[in-house]
């Protein structure tokens, strides 16, 4: 029986199969098709069986990373959103934080983003319950009715219920929503005690309210992707990768959308921890790097760090998500001497249409893959020879910025060469550096179309090395979709100092939330063996503005006592913001992380070969700009290469879906499973 995976780029769908019997991996693209992604998924799944020769039938599992929900925030195409809080909080949206994005003083420029319910599209209702769960004000029904039936008869196609302090005491909410599907039962109601009951009222509305933008063109692009199936008499079970890399079945990711919102990038972190662990580097720092940004992650000691609180857009979404930092650096940022004089790359960027100078596809501006062109880094000859690439038309755009800062064609194309890795080393120090970790003491895994071409550079810069470049590190996100685990989380806020607190209470709290766990992996269909429940306690200092979540272990809890909360945080808390307080420690929220263990056929181990790898060089003769000058650096077919062989830098190896680079002083060995590991020649 077979797997596939599929990841939906903005130009490429990328398609995984692999042998669940022998482990072997095949791989292909099919355009994307973002009026319906679902007809490019379809497509994708039938090209791969007619290349490998498989019947559809014998498609077991299908698991998909989708930008659905993200896209229809991006695009502001989710859907028309009522709100419904309490009576008096109906600003709550419109109130939000006091934040504004960096740098300093961008308040001058920054324009507030409308919120996703609309004030006219928002009502109160008559209630209120105490911070401690007690009813203050029974809900008016009568009143809450027309209240709901005026905002159905305004064209809402989504609802949602987010009430002040519901988080305590979910009754009137839920009551509110059986009201709701009394009056129209095909309009989907979503509430905040389902989504996120945690306080913060802010965060919750907002994150409820985006998972009602997102629910119906989710809910009708997954209703499409289950016609299709049919259609094709496909009986393949299908599961929606999350954004904290976990997966979740079609009910789930339609009742939940907001979940999903970073899916895409989250299969590439899970691929590089996989990675990192199999070529025993457990910290890992990933790079991501497409035609028009990069995305960094960090994993430490084998598992990736995941953020509580994450954004799409402009907008804080407090949904679990893989820590992600996105930045405009891309193959197509494009480059650009502004009136100060110093040159810039990105974040602007050319895309796919019309795309850098060297497709030749009307495009003009100087970008990151004209400058590789230009100093002979990326080979006239892409995608196993279906695209060639015109040197002339990236010199002509690379010799705009060589005018304006006089100097040659050559300076200046590795002049935007170092910026946009100098760029791409900001954002891997923030995912290190600034939480308190030493980038020099971690593996660098370079990942995307664009990464292995700047994968040495970076490790260079950082001190992170070996440098991994995976066998397919082009669709490596969709290779990561077959290593996720099923996954959902259950919190709940818990305020408490800890002398307020016993051990007995707090397990108890915790029992409740992991018995919820248990029946939704019951549900989910995974099997006894294969369930893992994780506690997780969110942990700050007393009166403190934030919180860090720390995991815990009930039972050296119930042996050591609390206590041992103020020791773990306390090393966290010096580690990320280097020091640590002698005062009392308070509890916030509490958590239990369902995880059901999807058996992952291991990736096939290659026969060895010996050190030489001449028999892989294509080119002897190409040449590229190192230092001031162009040298030789053979061109080798990474195809052709086999576990030991050493590639001596300068050199440059060729693949379908990424080129990658070896840096003179360097050299790449490739291990027992085809990965290229790049370190300083000794």
């Amino acid at each position: 029986m077979f797997r596939i995976a599929i990841d939906v780029g903005g130009t490429f769908t990328d398609i995984v199969l692999q042998n669940e019997d022998s482990g072997e991996i095949y791989v292909t693209k099919v355009p994307s098709t973002p009026s319906d992604q679902s007809i490019g998924l379809m497509e994708g799944i039938k090209k791969i069986c007619q290349e490998t020769g498989i019947d559809l039938s014998e498609i077991r599992t299908i698991i998909h990373g989708t930008t659905v929900a993200t896209n229809a925030v991006l695009e502001e195409k989710g859907a028309k959103v009522g709100l419904i809080t309490t009576a008096g909080f109906e600003q709550i949206l419109h109130v939000a934080r006091s934040w504004t994005p960096a740098p300093v003083s961008a308040w001058i420029g920054f324009i507030k983003p409308d919120p996703l319910a609309d004030l006219a599209n928002t009502r109160g209702a008559k209630e209120r319950i105490t911070a401690r769960g007690e009813i203050s004000t029974e809900l008016d029904v009568t009143d809450i009715r027309q209240q709901i039936e005026e905002l159905y008869a305004k064209g809402i196609e989504s609802l949602t219920v987010s009430l002040i302090n519901s988080y305590a005491n979910p009754i009137h909410e839920q009551r509110i929503r059986e009201i709701a599907a009394e009056v129209n039962p095909d309009i989907p109601v979503s509430i905040s005690y389902d989504i996120l009951p945690e306080f913060r009222e802010y965060e919750r509305t907002l994150t409820t309210v985006m998972n009602s933008y997102v629910r119906p063109p989710m809910q009708r692009y997954l209703r499409n992707i289950e016609h299709k199936l049919q259609d094709n008499q496909m009986k393949s079970r299908i599961s929606i990768v999350r954004s904290d890399g976990g997966l979740m079945s079609i009910p789930a990711a339609a009742t939940r959308p907001v979940h999903t919102m970073l899916s895409g990038p989250s299969g590439g972190v899970t691929a590089s921890a996989m990675i990192g662990r199999q070529t025993g580097n457990r910290n890992v720092i990933s790079f991501d790097m497409g035609g028009t940004s990069t995305d960094v992650a960090l994993t430490f000691d084998g598992t990736p760090r995941v953020s509580r609180e994450t954004k799409v857009g402009v907008f804080p979404v407090k949904a679990p998500s893989l820590e992600v930092v996105s930045i405009g650096a891309g193959g197509g940022s494009i480059a650009h001497v502004p009136l100060t004089g110093a040159l810039r790359v990105g974040p602007q960027s050319a895309g796919s249409e019309p795309g850098p100078a060297c497709y030749s596809r009307g495009g003009e501006e100087p970008t990151v893959t004209d400058a590789n062109v230009v100093l002979g880094y990326l080979p006239p000859s892409l995608v196993g020879g279906e695209m060639r690439l015109d040197v002339e038309a990236s010199k002509k755009a690379v010799g705009k910025i060589a005018e304006k800062l006089g100097i040659d064609v050559y300076r200046a194309a590795k002049g935007i060469y170092d910026i946009v890795n100098e760029n791409m080393y900001g954002a891997i120090r923030v995912v290190s550096v600034e939480k308190g970790y030493d980038p020099r003491q971690f593996a660098l895994l370079a990942l995307g179309g664009a990464g292995p071409l700047h994968g040495n550079a970076l490790g260079r810069l950082s001190g992170s090395f070996p440098v991994i470049i995976p066998p397919t590190p082009g669709v490596l996100s969709a290779l990561g979709f077959l290593q996720s685990d099923i996954r959902n989380e259950y919190s709940k806020t818990f305020i408490r100092t800890l002398s307020q607190l016993d051990v007995v209470t707090l397990i108890n709290e915790w029992t409740e939330l992991g018995r919820e766990a248990e029946d939704w992996l019951i549900q989910e269909a995974v099997p006894t063996d294969q369930q893992t429940i994780i506690y997780e306690v969110d942990v700050r200092y007393f009166r403190q503005g934030h919180e860090i979540p720390i995991q815990i272990d009930k039972q050296e809890i119930m042996e050591k006592g609390l206590g041992i909360l103020k020791v773990k945080f306390d090393e966290i808390h010096e580690k990320i913001y280097g020091f640590r307080m002698d005062i009392e420690l308070e509890i916030v929220n509490l958590r239990a992380v369902a995880i059901g263990k999807v058996t992952s056929p291991s990736l096939p181990i290659s026969e060895a070969g010996g050190e030489d790898a001449s028999h892989a060089v294509i080119d002897s003769e190409h040449e590229a700009y190192f230092d001031g000058e162009f040298v030789k650096a053979p061109l080798y077919d990474r195809a052709l290469l086999k576990p030991n062989n050493r590639l001596y830098g300068p050199a440059i190896v060729t693949q379908k879906d990424s080129t990658t680079l070896v840096l003179p002083g360097f050299v790449a060995k490739v291990d027992e499973h085809m990965n290229l590991l790049i370190s300083e020649e000794v």
